[in-house]
């Protein structure tokens, strides 16, 4: 099912940027475009990831980056995927 008209992206490819560490909707923009035209998906998004599930969520409350250099890899290999499906 998509998540974001605007973008082609379905709930699978935001539960895969969500599993390679994303916690955000900001970072799923970052990762897929999601959320980042009309809008209309973010309450979505959130729902979709959850409140606090986060295993991250500590490093984002002390100001901390969430996403180490790997899970960037990942999650842009994971849109180039979303990307060609």
């Amino acid at each position: 099912m998509y998540v974001c008209s605007c973008f082609g992206v379905t709930e699978k490819q935001v539960k895969q940027h969500a599993d390679a560490g994303a916690c955000t909707p900001r970072q799923i923009a970052s990762a897929c475009k999601a959320g980042t035209d009309c809008g209309s998906c973010v309450r979505r998004i959130q729902a979709i990831l959850g409140r606090g599930n986060c295993p991250r969520r500590e490093l984002l409350d002390q100001g901390m980056p969430a996403l180490s250099t790997e899970a960037v890899a990942e999650l842009g290999e994971a849109a180039q995927l979303g990307e060609a499906a």
